[in-house]
């Protein structure tokens, strides 16, 4: 029985392993312009807003140059330091060939998002892509789920929204969609577990079982 028309999916944690590379991109820049370095911790509490919006408020008017500096080291260090989490590429690969509309949505920006997504092969396979770039308020916010579901006219009952963080959850419900969470790369595992989700998947293995009894 096929119960999605629709997926939206994250990318960092969801997609891909691509934490180290963005904190290690955000201690590149912070050490060159701010003379400091980041926790993980402090740097997670900064997710949210996209990369450009921290870049600015950290580098003020040597804004520009710092960009440029972060999305080199990002691009360059890509293949070194972020990779596909195995069996994902296949998953997407299923839907695709199942005419499942597949989607992204992120809190990255547009920039960093294409790359990462071109770099493991993985932006072709989706219909639609919303970074946090596309939308004016960041997740937990609904909106970005919301463009795909009007873009499509998709019932929210037949869309999924796979991620790894709290904000999927929240913005999910909001949205009147199905909540997955991924936990196997998630920083926030022990609250995604107490928010609830309507699926929860620790392994790839376990979502590529799921989407094959279900699409």
């Amino acid at each position: 029985m096929r119960l999605f028309d629709g997926i939206i999916f994250d990318i960092d944690g969801t997609l891909s392993s691509t934490n180290a590379l963005i904190f290690a991109s955000f201690n590149y820049v912070s050490k060159k312009y701010l003379n400091r370095t980041f926790t993980d911790s402090e740097l997670i509490a900064l997710f949210g807003p996209t990369e450009d919006v921290i870049l600015k408020e950290w580098c003020g008017d040597n804004y520009d140059s710092a960009r440029d500096d972060y999305y080199r080291f990002y691009s360059e260090n890509h293949n070194s330091m972020a990779a596909d989490y195995p069996g994902i590429k296949n998953i997407l690969e299923k839907l695709k060939n199942k005419n499942i509309l597949l989607a992204i949505y992120t809190g990255k920006g547009k920039e960093a998002a294409t790359i990462t997504l071109k770099k493991l092969g993985f932006y072709d396979f989706f219909n639609m892509i919303i970074t946090g770039d596309d939308v004016t308020e960041h997740k937990p916010s609904a909106e970005g789920i919301k463009k795909f579901l009007d873009e499509y006219t998709l019932e929210p009952s037949k869309v999924l929204m796979i991620g790894d963080a709290p904000s999927d959850i929240k913005a999910s419900r909001a949205a009147g969609v199905k909540a997955a969470s991924v936990v196997w790369d998630s920083y926030a595992k022990e609250e995604v577990l107490q928010l609830g989700s309507d699926f929860i998947f620790y392994s790839v293995d376990d979502l590529e079982k799921f989407i094959d009894q279900n699409t």
